[in-house]
């Protein structure tokens, strides 16, 4: 099963200028939640120190309303790249250590420190915790930049092809248009056609591939 070229001469854009607007909104949403967890990381130390109440709310505002949404958005369009690119997610070690990386920051971020900071539960752990966070997303952008390493023992000596340009500019939409979305029927932003997007579209890609070898 082979892309259909028809979908990019009829948008009348390359595919590597989709491929770069997708990179483009990935380091764009990535800064900021490295922005944001820092400025998280500067309010929780300001209410351990202080006991101001007021730092609190601005932390709990910050986290509830601003760094999650960029956090979500910044992992599906870095999942999404890989699914979409000749990257992959298991053909290169730093691809490979990003994807762990940015699996395990969604993890404790949403489940540990969001719950801490909700609970008012803030202490040296939570501020370590944030601090973690920033560091590791400046690790990934070195790794970015870098491309440490050599190939996985998994790698195919075939490369897989871009995905069409309609879909890598519908994974740039993908994030407004979920939080719209979302927002209209539930009254709550919640990443779900994102969260639907990076479980079936690789597996897609996969069994695609497959079929075409």
């Amino acid at each position: 099963m082979r892309w259909i070229p028809a979908g990019s001469r009829l948008i009348g854009m390359s595919s590597r200028t989709a491929r770069d607007l997708l990179v483009w909104l990935h380091v764009l949403t990535s800064v900021a939640w490295m922005s944001q967890a820092l400025a998280l990381v500067a309010l929780q130390a300001y209410t351990l120190s202080t006991r101001d109440p007021a730092g609190l709310a601005m932390a709990r505002v910050l986290d509830h309303t601003v760094l999650m949404h960029l956090a979500n958005a910044s992992a599906f369009t870095g999942i999404m790249l890989a699914a979409m690119t000749p990257w992959g997610f298991f053909r290169y070690w730093w691809v490979l250590l990003k994807f762990v990386i940015t699996l395990t920051q969604l993890y404790l971020g949403i489940f540990v420190l969001s719950g801490q900071l909700q609970r008012g539960a803030i202490g040296p752990l939570s501020v370590a915790g944030a601090s973690l966070m920033v560091s590791a997303i400046a690790f990934q952008a070195w790794l970015s930049i870098a491309k440490p390493w050599k190939r996985t023992p998994w790698a195919a000596s075939v490369k897989p092809p871009t995905a069409p340009v309609w879909l890598l500019l519908a994974a740039c939409a993908l994030p407004f248009a979920d939080y719209a979305l979302t927002w209209a029927l539930l009254g709550a932003p919640v990443p779900m056609v994102q969260l639907l997007a990076v479980v079936v579209y690789p597996a897609y890609r996969w069994f695609s591939n497959r079929s075409d070898g």
